[in-house]
Order: structure tokens, then C-alpha cells, then sequence
């Protein structure tokens, strides 16, 4: 058959007449805009419709942007939506909100047959939407915002046990309900007249999926950017048989819900290094095909690759490890391994996971030397290049079974970086950062009683001895020499952490008033590296050196930094 493409720009009332059946194929992703995409949507149009006082042939055609749709050459008005779905079913709940709210039963009926193809039971025709959503999300959409009269009895539905596209559904429909009620109905019949005459879309039909699929990788969603792994899913689950085809469309749309739309697209990001164990050269789609969909069938790639893969990332990136012993320990490292500013730890993580997921002792010894190589890069500042070459490195010794803690392993430390990471750490740590916090809770796990950790909402670091002490205070008597004074204040030993925000004012209070009124609360600190403070009597040079010595010695021996 020729391939053909063909373009035509269509006012609303064609888009949504007897020329068209729209339908969202099964492997398409779920109904995602949410009321910000809504909003703005129905702003634009508030806008360009003006305020009623030109007839309405003279106010300026607005344009909706573009939608790509397969023909099936087989159902003469079946169109098969590969872009544009967003629109088209916020555009469809936009009709019904307006049906519904308008005062008389004749104008509702006029605006149904833009929703609905009225049926006749004498020619022996039933009523075609003219929009079908995806499987899941058809007869939902159907029976709640399409069917007439429908709608208000909806809108007071509890959204308990509705799925993700289910929520954005009804959420569109409060909001646009809300907003065009307090509208007259006189502005909402100019509404309806502007969107039905003067709005316009661009149906690109193709007569094939290669077609479309060329077409809908270069073009966006409004205000909702088509992800990489739409694109993806539109190759794997198109390339699946009809049978199959929503047994595994399911499965793909369980697995993205479960994790989250921007967690799903970073799963991608990691299968991909998982499997080229390099730095991104293209683009994401274009690598995995290359270097993961040519390894297996789309069916393969589900079963085999994505699901483990997925269930593999939940636990690392949720710390969520579960076993009948020392969970808390792997869950421990995931944890300050999660504090990090870099994600390029985890792909090692699900690499090991996936292969050793049933071996306890193995994932806790992984772990925890994970977290020291990881910690290690972190706190010497390694760009992301060295970052990835390193952990590339883990990732081939992974794949091919090689001791992991032999003295040459990419996972773990030289003595030179050893050195480095000492070094760092008894300098100026205060100025580094992003290495500040989760190096102080770090600390404090180490301090405190079984590696606690906290889960405070507000977290900062404080000086003990200030930056700038005022002139006669007890801090100039300690440390009378500004270059003494000067560095120590960034460094390790005088650093605590504090569960609120800081005080400018408190900041340069005198050393027991500091500890009283500041450093606790309630009588009480939360931190064990706060509560050291509290437990001495004055703030000299002598005894930071000694509480940087034991700081350190502390991290020391629990990431075996020993040269």
C-alpha cells in the first residue's frame, strides 16, 4: 500500500462531527494534563474569543495546534489518535461542562451532537462517540462526562479507587465547571459559538504507523511535552500482535503509574546505561533501540528487561528492601545514598538488585560499598564524566560475574582517593555546598544510636563559632587571631545541625547563650552532632581540633579510608 500523509486544517464543528471517529489506541500513555494545562487552555480561549460586541465572523480564528491520526482504511471515519489525545479529550470535557450547564434542554441537545452521534433506531444504528478513550479509561469517560445529564452526579464522586488519568478526568471537569459557572450563559453561548466556528486544528493523517510515528516524534502536546517513552511504547506495543496487545498494554501502563511519570522516564535513562554503560551519545529513543530493543522482542523487553528492571528501581530508590533479616541495613545505605545530588549511583543499584535480588548478605556488602564509592566521588567533587566512567566500570564487572571487592574493582577506592577524600574532608566542608547537609546527617547516623536517621521538613547548618562574632565577645578571647579564627569556621568541628531555619540574630549570640536559646529546643536537640555541643563548656581551638579528629576518625572507619 502507498504510504501517504495529508494535512487539513479543520474548524471544531468538522473535528467533531459525522467526518470523524476518534479513537485512543490501547498502548497509547493514559490521560495525563492536569487543571494547569486546563487552565491555560481555557484562558487562551477567554482571551481570543473577546468580549461578544463583534459578530462572529469577525473575530480572528484561534489556533489549537495539531493533532496525527492513522486512517483505517477499513472503517471509512475510524481515525486512530497517535498525538493529540490531550486535547481532544480536555476539548471533549470543555463541550460537556458547557452542555451541561446550559439553562435549556434544546441548546444541550445541540451541543450533544458534537459529543455524540445520535443513533436511529429505525436505520438499526446505535449512538458513536465521537471520542473513544484507550481501553482502561473508555467506558469511565463514557458513562461519566460524555453521556447527557451525567456530569454533576459525577463531579461529586469521592476520587478514592480512580486511577491516575481517572483523577485528571474529573479534576478538568471541577475546574472547568467551576470557572464557567460563575460565567452568565450569555458569555458561555459565546464561548460555544467561538470554539465551535472560529477554533481550528490541524488533522495530519497518516495511512500507516511508520507514518505517524515520524510525525508524533517531533511534535509536542500542548503544554505537555511527549516523553521518550511514549514514543518507545508506541514502537514496543505497536509491534505486538492484536491479541496480546492489551495484555501487555496493561502491564506497560501498570508498571508507569506504579513509579510515576518522571521516575518511569528515569528508569528508561538507566536500562539504557545498564546496557551501553557510557554517557549519553543521542537521544534516548535512538540508544535503545540500538543497544536494548535489538537484544530482545518487544514481548521480551516487558517481561524480561522493563518489569524486574522496574521492580528493581522501586527498591533503590525508595529504600525499600524487604527480606525476613537486616532489611534496615541495605535500606540504610539506600537512604544516604538518596541524599546525594547525582542519580548516577543508581544504575549499578538495579543492575545488582536485578541479579542478586534474593541474596541478602550480597545486597548488604554491595550496598554498603556502593555507598563509599558513591559518597567518595561526592565529596570530591567528581564531574559527571568521571562519575559515569566509574560506575560504567562497576556496571561491566557486574555483567560478567568479577570479584566485586578485589583490591583493582571499579567499586572500590585507591589510595590516592582515600587521600583525596581525607583531605576534603578536614578542609573548608561548609563551602562545598551540596556536600554540607548530606555529609552532616551522614555524620550524625554515625553518632547516633543504631544509624538513626530523621525525616525533619526543615534542615540547616550552623556555625557555632560565628562568622562574624561581635566586637568584646567571649568568641574573640578564644580565638583572638582572625587567621585561627577564619579556619576554623568552615570547617567539620564546627558545624551542627539544626531542625529549623536560622536565626541572623541568634547566629552571634556568646557561646551559652547560643546553646540555650538556639542550639535546642524544647530543652531538647534532635541531633547527635548538636548534642556534643551542648555538652561542653567552652568553644576553643584545642577542643575543635580534637572533635574534628574524632569527626573524621568516624567517617574514617566507617568507609575504610585507611591509606
Amino acid at each position: 500500500m502507498k504510504q501517504t500523509i495529508e494535512a487539513k486544517e479543520q474548524e471544531l464543528k468538522r473535528i467533531f462531527s459525522d467526518d470523524y471517529l476518534f479513537e485512543i489506541p490501547a498502548y497509547q500513555r493514559p490521560y495525563a494534563w492536569t487543571t494547569e494545562q486546563t487552565a491555560e487552555l481555557l484562558d487562551d480561549l477567554l482571551v481570543a474569543m473577546g468580549d461578544g460586541k463583534k459578530s462572529i465572523e469577525e473575530v480572528p480564528p484561534y489556533f489549537l495546534g495539531s493533532i496525527v491520526v492513522i486512517k483505517d482504511p477499513g472503517r471509512a471515519l475510524a481515525h486512530q489518535v497517535v498525538d493529540g489525545q490531550q486535547r481532544l479529550t480536555t476539548l471533549t470535557i470543555l463541550l460537556c461542562v458547557l452542555r451541561e450547564l446550559c439553562d435549556e434542554e434544546g441548546t444541550r441537545n445541540m451541543l450533544d451532537k458534537y459529543v455524540c452521534e445520535q443513533g436511529d433506531k429505525f436505520a438499526g444504528s446505535e449512538d458513536r462517540f465521537r471520542l473513544s478513550l484507550r481501553d482502561r479509561d473508555r467506558s469511565f469517560f463514557r458513562d461519566n462526562i460524555q453521556v447527557k445529564n451525567r456530569l454533576p452526579d459525577f463531579l461529586k464522586k469521592d476520587k478514592v479507587g480512580f486511577k491516575n488519568s481517572q483523577q485528571r478526568i474529573q479534576e478538568n471537569a471541577e475546574y472547568l465547571w467551576k470557572i464557567l459557572l460563575a460565567s452568565d450563559q450569555k458569555r458561555r453561548d459565546w464561548l460555544t459559538k467561538f470554539l465551535i466556528q472560529r477554533c481550528y486544528l490541524v488533522v495530519v493523517s497518516a495511512s500507516d504507523q511508520d507514518s505517524a510515528y515520524r510525525i508524533f516524534s517531533v511534535m509536542n502536546d500542548r503544554g505537555l511535552d511527549l516523553s521518550p517513552t511514549d514514543i518507545l511504547k508506541a514502537d514496543i506495543i505497536g509491534g505486538i500482535s492484536d491479541a496480546e496487545r492489551p495484555r501487555y498494554t496493561d502491564r506497560w501502563e501498570e508498571i508507569e503509574e506504579e513509579l510515576g511519570r518522571e521516575d518511569f522516564k528515569d528508569l528508561f535513562a538507566h536500562i539504557r546505561m545498564i546496557h551501553v554503560k557510557s554517557k549519553a551519545r543521542g537521544s534516548l529513543n535512538q540508544e535503545f533501540r540500538e543497544s536494548v530493543l535489538k537484544e530482545s522482542g518487544e514481548r521480551q523487553f516487558i517481561d524480561d528487561v522493563l518489569k524486574p528492571h522496574a521492580e528493581a528501581y522501586q527498591i533503590v530508590s525508595k529504600a525499600a528492601y524487604q527480606s525476613t533479616g537486616d532489611a534496615e541495613k541495605v535500606n540504610a545505605y539506600l537512604k544516604h545514598l538518596g541524599r546525594l545530588d547525582n542519580s548516577d549511583w543508581v544504575s549499578p543499584a538495579i543492575a545488582f538488585f536485578h541479579k542478586n535480588r534474593d541474596d541478602r548478605e550480597a545486597l548488604i556488602r554491595f550496598t554498603r560499598d556502593l555507598e563509599r564509592l558513591a559518597y567518595a566521588l561526592f565529596i570530591r567533587r567528581a564531574d559527571i564524566n568521571d562519575r559515569i566512567n566509574r560506575y560504567s566500570g562497576v556496571l561491566r564487572a557486574i555483567e560478567r560475574g568479577d570479584d566485586l571487592y578485589a583490591e583493582a574493582s571499579a567499586l572500590q577506592l585507591s589510595g590516592e582517593e582515600k587521600a583525596a577524600v581525607l583531605d576534603a574532608l578536614d578542609g573548608p566542608i561548609y563551602l562545598q555546598t551540596r556536600v554540607r547537609l548530606p555529609l552532616l546527617l551522614r555524620l550524625d547516623g554515625l553518632l547516633a544510636d543504631h544509624g538513626v536517621t530523621y525525616e525533619h521538613k526543615i534542615l540547616s547548618i550552623e556555625h557555632v563559632l560565628p562568622q562574624a562574632p561581635a566586637a568584646g565577645s567571649v568568641w574573640l578571647s578564644w580565638f583572638p587571631e582572625p587567621d585561627k579564627r577564619t579556619a576554623w569556621v568552615h570547617r567539620l568541628a564546627n558545624l551542627v545541625l539544626l531542625s529549623r531555619q536560622k536565626n541572623a540574630q541568634a547566629q552571634n549570640y556568646d557561646f551559652e547563650r547560643k546553646k540555650k536559646e538556639y542550639f535546642q529546643k524544647s530543652g531538647v536537640t534532635t541531633f547527635a552532632i548538636t548534642s556534643q555541643v551542648l555538652n561542653s563548656p567552652e568553644w576553643t581551638p584545642n577542643l575543635l581540633e580534637e572533635r574534628q579528629s574524632s569527626l573524621i576518625e568516624k567517617l574514617k572507619t566507617e568507609w575504610r579510608l585507611g591509606v
